[in-house]
This record gives C-alpha cells, structure tokens and sequence, in this order.
C-alpha cells in the first residue's frame, strides 16, 4: 500500500502531466494505476522503477546550483544507452514527464560548455519537447548538435613571380656602378608585387559556392547510409577464398540479400547462422572473388584489428527496421556512388564508446528497442 507521501507524489506528477496538455493521453491512466484508482484496480507493472525516479527528482526542491547539476550529471548517465527513462524504446512514461517538467528550468540555467557536456540529457530534452502529446507551455530548450567540421588544408599557391625575380641578377661591379639610380625602380618593383600578392589573396578569400558547401556536408553524413537490422538465415565459405564468408540476410524485403564478408577469421559459418546483425543496404552491389554482395554487414574492431565482430542488435528491434541517429534526420541515397567514397569519408567516424555503444560522432545508433552495441568496446566500425 503507497504512503501518504507517494501519494502526494504521484499527484503531484499527475497534476503535471494534465498541465502539459496530456490529457488523453494513456501516461493519465498509468498514473491512475500507480495511485490505485485505475477502474479496474489494475497496478503499474514498473510501479516500484517510477518511484525510483519520483525520488530522484530534486530539482523542485530548489537545491544548490552544484547539487542541480550532479544529478543531471546522473541522468544523463542513465540515458547512456537508453532513449527514454524506463528503457522502453522510444515510449514515453510519466517518470519522463515528470521529469522533464521538474529538471526544466535546471537545464534551461546550464551554460553552454555544461550542456556540451551532457549530450545525452539534451538529446532525451528534444525528444520530449517535440512530442506531440506535449503542450508547449514550457519554453523549448535550445538543444544545438554538434557539427563535425572535417580540416581544411590550405591551398598552396604558386609562389609569385616578381619583376626582380625575373631580371638577370647584376655582378657586384655593376651593382656599384648603378648607385643610387636603382632606388626608384626598387620602389615600383615593391609596390607591383604587392598589387599582385593582394589580388592572390582575394582570390584564396572567396567562398565556395553555397550548394558545393552543402553538398560537401552532406557527403560526410551519416544519413546518407541506409542502415538496416538483419537476420542471417544462414552462411557459409567462400569457394574461392579462405578469408571471406557469405551470409545470406533477411531485411524484411521479399527476398534475402547476399552478402559477402571478410569474416571467417574470426566467425565460423555456424556462429552467424540466426544471428541478427546490422548492415548496410544501398551500397553498390558488385562481386567480391565472383561472388555477388548486396550489402556491407557492419563490425567492430580492436585497435590492433585481433578481435572482429558484427555489431550486436538490440533485443526486440525488428527486421529490416533503419537505424536513427538523433538529431540526424537526413534521407539515405538509392544507391551510393563509389566515385564520391562516401563511404570512406564517413566510417572513420563510426565507432563504440566505452561502454560499447555502436556511435556516429558520439550519436547512438538507435532502434525502437534501444542501441545497437559490441562487446568491444572503444573500437573501429567499418
């Protein structure tokens, strides 16, 4: 039986939810469950998990500004590997909007360098201040992702050739001989180089085109790849090469793809077989030792290229669901064009985090029942 207090709590949070505009919304009746006056006495299967969180909610305790941000500090640890709050893929609770509602204005207060300290708490914020069974009584939050600027080199130019330059050099008896005569040339020498150098450097200062900049950007995002979670029904050897594999993978299409990985040393055919996996669909389909593949199954490595695996799918994601990446809401191309290495340009930036969370620049690779992941953590991803 609640106490008097986690009944206080809980209307506290249901008196919340009804001010975001929630109203018919089924959070209503989940908190009508965990209070026990649902019409069918029906309890709230994560009752004991919301009261966890209605616990460590401080923030409308008006605490020390310190004491605020360790515990968004901790939330945003918890949202590590989970989109929402209970860990039920994308599904709201109302631990998220009792939350979201209390740990608002604590947010919204954070400094620019500590929110780019807590990505994953920002990220969890959007998702809710999007929703659309969220009514827009609070002010949204300004949630800016990060951009990757890739380095540009500098152009070289030609060095530039100067009216001195190009006169013949004079012997020392000529040099004294020529006296103060040569003072006059020597200025205008100076001040043509100088027109010459500035006009080069005019040059170098004018921008691209803006579609060439866009389009540049675009080619080193992830939102080009078309990701999808498979199944391998089966695989087996190579004919003719003892390093390779084929898989043959459901996507969830009308027919299985057939993919050919450098995989057999590190799996053998009987440990693929049925196993779920994450892999690439628009890539160009070609033959690999005359074998054809329609697909790139992605893997995670060590540093020293000693361990190999596929990337792991979350249990509950469905065949030939896409892979999102938050904040990225780009559309995959039909078929990437090996001309413009796309490819090459953007898997230098897959890899697994600490904890090993398949990540984009640090973005989840994220299903409806959370991110894709590998015991190898802190590895490559091609």
């Amino acid at each position: 039986m609640a106490s008097p207090t986690t009944d206080a709590a809980m209307r506290d949070m249901l008196t919340v939810i009804y001010k975001l505009g929630a109203k018919d919304s089924p959070l209503v009746s989940d908190v009508e469950k965990l209070l026990g006056s649902s019409n069918d006495g029906e309890v709230h299967p994560k009752k004991n998990e919301i009261l966890k969180w209605l616990g460590f909610a401080p923030f409308s305790k008006n605490p020390t500004a310190d004491v605020q941000l360790k515990a968004l500090e901790e939330l945003n640890e918890e949202l590590l590997t989970k989109s929402v709050i209970l860990g039920d893929g994308l599904k709201l609770s109302v631990a998220d909007v009792y939350l979201y509602a209390t740990a608002h204005s604590s947010v919204n207060r954070l400094s620019s360098s500590d929110k780019s300290r807590l990505p994953h708490l920002l990220r969890w914020v959007d998702y809710i201040q999007n929703q659309d069974d969220i009514a827009p009584i609070l002010d949204k939050i300004v949630v800016e992702n990060a951009e990757f600027v890739p380095p540009v080199s500098k152009p070289v130019s030609k060095p530039v050739k100067t009216v001195e330059d190009s006169t013949p050099k004079k012997t020392v008896q000529e040099t004294k001989e020529a006296g103060k005569s040569e003072t006059v040339p020597k200025v205008k020498k100076t001040a043509d180089t100088k027109k010459v150098e500035e006009s080069q450097a005019s040059q170098v200062k004018k921008k691209l085109p803006e579609k060439e900049v866009e389009k540049k950007d675009e080619e080193l995002s992830v939102s080009l790849l078309k990701i999808q979670i498979g199944h391998i029904r089966k695989a087996w050897k190579h004919p003719s090469a003892d390093s390779l594999l084929v898989e043959e993978i459901d996507v969830g299409e009308a027919k299985c793809r057939q993919v050919v990985s450098g995989l057999a040393k590190f799996c053998t055919p009987e440990e693929l077989t049925n196993r779920r996996v994450v892999l690439i669909t628009n890539v160009k389909p070609g033959k690999l030792r005359d074998v054809m593949s329609e697909g790139l199954v992605l893997c995670a490595s060590n540093k020293d290229h000693t361990v190999v695996e596929p990337l792991i799918a979350p249990d509950g994601a469905k065949v030939g669901e896409c892979v999102t990446f938050s904040g990225l809401d780009g559309k995959p191309e039909e078929v990437l064009n090996p001309k413009k290495k796309q490819l090459d340009k953007i898997t230098p930036n897959l890899f697994t985090d600490e904890k090993g969370v398949a990540t984009f620049k640090g973005i989840p690779f994220m299903t409806s029942s959370g991110p894709c992941s590998s015991s190898i953590p802190s590895g490559s991803i091609k």
